[in-house]
């Protein structure tokens, strides 16, 4: 179909539309709910919306922040970070860790969660959270436009060193995606979704 009545922009002109439907559009995103520790030993619990997976062998995943955050401030320091999955059951801590505090705060108490310490890397993970993978830092890099001009965002890739799954989350072997509830992002400032079992299909790639 080609007859679509298109709504056309220019981002750089301005979108014309009560909320920008950039990352509406990109959604669902997984939360990139990160928590870090400085070399004074403060630790840091923030959730970011621009976050993913990107590669098997190593398994490295990414966040992308805006502006210079005491997270990724903290990643430069240390070089390590952890990633915790936010569920449903979570979706309130979570939101209460997106506060703007003192890098002093500890997000973790704020929001009423457990930090565990990390096995590999000196920063705890979110005790509530039935995944967590401990990453070291490979890359941090401030972004750009087509131009070449710098933007006030940061994309930080870690390397996952290690992985804690609750066990309750596998069956004969297999990770159960949708049982653990996760939430994700569906854009404007606060949109989400619910992923549950019963909207879950499967399609086998034809190789």
């Amino acid at each position: 179909m080609t007859d679509k009545d298109l709504y056309f922009y220019e981002p750089s002109k301005g979108h014309g539309l009560k909320h920008d439907p950039f990352n509406a559009i990109i959604a669902p995103r997984p939360i990139g709910w990160i928590s870090s520790r400085d070399t004074k030993g403060h630790v840091n619990l923030a959730p970011y919306s621009f976050f993913n997976a990107f590669c098997y062998v190593p398994p490295i995943i990414g966040f992308s922040s805006t502006n210079w955050k005491d997270t990724v401030e903290n990643m430069q320091q240390t070089g390590e970070f952890v990633w915790n999955l936010a569920t449903m059951d979570l979706a309130k801590h979570m939101n209460a860790t997106a506060a703007h505090v003192a890098p002093e705060v500890d997000e973790f108490k704020l929001a009423g969660l457990t930090a565990v310490p990390g096995k590999l890397v000196n920063v705890p993970r979110v005790g509530e959270s039935p995944v967590a993978f401990e990453c070291k830092v490979s890359d941090i890099v401030r972004l750009k436009g087509a131009d070449g001009k710098e933007a006030d965002a940061w994309l930080t890739l870690g390397e996952v060193v290690a992985v804690h799954i609750d066990k309750a989350l596998i069956k004969d072997g297999v990770y159960q995606t949708a049982a653990a509830r996760p939430i994700v992002r569906a854009g404007r400032r606060g949109d989400y979704f619910e992923i549950k079992p019963e909207n879950m299909f499967e399609m086998i790639r034809p190789d």
